[in-house]
């Protein structure tokens, strides 16, 4: 059965530059795929471009992955796909093409574009937020507006002889779901394998995060910062094994890919991409061998008939600092210096004409902080306090900061911090999604000035072809596994939920999820019956906005022995425009893995959990 492999070099912009040479070296990669791009990522990039029409793409990727391995790329005939463009592909492409004349090579590099809908911003101005209902944001203040691009484009530069395809903001999936479509030649009609490939590339994207990193059994991995980058050995049939370059650190598991599958999804039943609607409830995940995983059973549905977009917009301004108190009362003299700096920057406002802030926020870390992130710690002798506000205007924001500096000596004593340059007001980026209907969108793949048209509402690109299956039914917030047997309670014991189930945790604009998988199968009725979605929330409480009126939904993966809880309205705006310490919830996995689960104490022993 044909196969190609597929290496993930990149999960972010600003992820290690080792990455290109380390899975070359390995010599198994068919492919290099690079995702580059976050929604913050865009609105800096389009910051650059406006400075310069010549910036708005990952120079790094020119400069860091391609520039010393060029050669090597030419001599293996590995090809490359990277969401690298950003807001300005085209500028990427001829920074690109420079490099390869430069070092006398022959590689041709295509462009996939149509993503960049900021100059039709006007048209969209009527448009609600798809998941709060706010109004569209005001025109001048919006940085980026991009539709997420699906894969047929990239495998349509790479059936035109592309060598490397840049694209602007796609999926992130897309850029391996691209390849395999040019090299098992799916349609858009073989929706099983447009999932598997979706999945794939999902478990890709994110680079060592499915090597070892951010898991749950961090104690196992070894030489984690030699951790290996991730490989996919993917069929026709769209089955796949992940794996690593042999001999490097990190792991691959059942648990490290579990984790990475559920990371940052919504329903695990119903997850649409442009190109599919897949769900992984069925799919498993098995040991094929010493870092070796096999991943089967993933389905897909018809496409959505429109792509999501994302515009990110400038509201207003924001800054903050930790500060470090010791000592006897160390929180009580944080929560003092904290209603100091509040009270006394407000009024310096009210002095200075300009309205109050926006928002305020103070977190004391390692007490009791007021959003109740972290739990009281009895005899406390140090503790941090982080200070931020958000403010409309950067002249706001330079008055907290000055007036929190100046009350430095007036303050209750034990207060330091790690001396450095002072903190600087930074622009408040936010998200608004939204759909656009997939005939407004007009894509073109250009491959060395050949150009040709790619939008999916061309004919022939319909993406209501029938699937080749029964239609799976989606995944449900109700579905549950059977119900744990009754026990008396004699025979039952606490045991942390971290001693049965792996977790990781992600954000998705204000959202958040937690996907827990179970060890053993066996774990999973006493799972379901201690983490309700009523528990989730009360966990998660002091986050949650008030009056929600469901803050928490929860979806079984029978397949994976796992649930994922989707959590709504939990980061304080998400990324930029959250004052919290953890505005992405990277860490809100490690809350509920404290979580007591009552379990039947034989249970307990046949597993060797004291």
């Amino acid at each position: 059965m044909k196969q190609i492999t597929i290496g993930g070099a990149s999960g972010y912009w600003g992820d290690a530059s080792l990455a290109t040479r380390q899975l070359l070296d390995s010599g198994e990669p068919d492919f290099l795929v690079y995702d580059y791009l976050a929604e913050i990522t865009m609105s800096i990039l389009a910051r650059a471009r406006a400075a310069d029409d010549s910036k708005g793409f990952a120079t790094d990727f020119v400069s860091a992955a391609m520039a010393p391995n060029l050669g090597q790329i030419a001599e293996q005939g590995v090809k490359v796909i990277a969401n690298a463009g950003g807001v300005n592909p085209a500028a990427c492409a001829a920074a690109l093409r420079a490099l390869i004349r430069q070092q006398g090579l022959h590689l041709r590099v295509a462009v996939v574009a149509g993503d960049d809908l900021h100059a039709r911003a006007g048209e969209f101005s009527t448009t609600r937020e798809m998941f709060s209902g706010d109004d569209f944001p005001p025109r001048e203040q919006i940085a980026s507006l991009n539709a997420y691009l699906g894969a047929f484009p990239i495998a349509a530069a790479l059936d035109r002889g592309a060598d490397i395809v840049v694209t602007g903001r796609c999926v992130d999936s897309a850029v391996t779901l691209g390849a395999c479509i040019h090299s098992f030649g799916w349609s858009r009609g073989d929706l099983d394998q447009l999932a598997a490939g979706s999945l794939a590339g999902h478990i890709l994207e994110c680079g060592t995060q499915a090597t070892g990193g951010n898991f749950t059994d961090w104690e196992q991995v070894e030489r984690m910062e030699e951790a290996g980058y991730p490989l996919a050995t993917i069929c026709a049939d769209g089955s796949f094994e992940v794996h690593k370059p042999a001999a490097s650190g990190g792991l691959v598991s059942v648990g490290t890919v579990a984790e990475q599958m559920l990371y940052e999804i919504g329903d695990p039943g119903a997850y649409p991409l442009p190109d599919v609607t897949c769900d992984f409830t069925g799919v498993v995940l098995e040991a094929a061998g010493e870092d070796r995983v096999r991943v089967t059973g993933a389905r897909g549905r018809a496409a959505p008939t429109s792509y999501k977009a994302s515009a990110t917009w400038a509201d207003g301004f924001r800054a903050g600092q930790i500060w470090t108190y010791y000592g006897r009362s160390a929180g009580k003299r944080a929560r003092q210096f904290a209603d100091s700096v509040f009270r006394r920057a407000g009024a310096a406002l009210a002095e200075a004409g300009l309205p109050p802030f926006l928002e305020t926020c103070c977190e004391v870390i390692g007490e009791e902080s007021h959003f109740g992130a972290a739990k009281a710690v009895e005899d406390v002798r140090e503790v941090d306090v982080k200070l931020a506000v958000r403010h409309a205007s950067p002249k706001g924001i330079g008055i907290f900061l000055k007036e929190m500096t100046g009350l430095g000596l007036t303050a209750p004593p034990g207060l330091t911090g790690f001396a450095g340059a002072r903190a600087k007001p930074s622009p408040v980026v936010r998200l608004f999604s939204l759909l656009v209907p997939k005939d407004r969108v007009s894509i073109t793949v250009d491959v060395e000035g050949e150009a040709f048209d790619c939008s999916d509402s061309l004919p022939g690109n319909d993406t209501s072809t029938a699937p080749r299956h029964a239609p799976a039914p989606s995944a449900t917030p109700s579905a549950t596994p059977s119900a744990a047997p009754s026990a008396v309670a004699g025979d039952m014991v606490e045991t942390p939920l971290e001693s049965l189930a792996w977790a990781r945790s992600g954000d998705k604009g204000n959202k958040a999820n937690v996907g827990v998988i179970a060890r053993h199968p066996g774990f999973v009725p006493w799972i379901a019956q201690a983490l309700t979605e009523e528990k989730v929330a009360s966990c998660f409480a002091h986050f949650l906005a008030p009056g929600q009126s469901r803050p928490v939904e929860r979806f079984y993966l029978p397949g994976s022995h796992a649930f994922n809880f989707l959590l709504h309205e939990v980061l304080g705006g998400g990324g930029v425009a959250s004052l919290r310490s953890d505005p992405q919830g990277k860490g809100y996995s490690q809350l509920l893995l404290a979580q007591s689960i009552p379990l039947p104490a034989a249970l307990a022993r046949s597993h060797g959990i004291h």
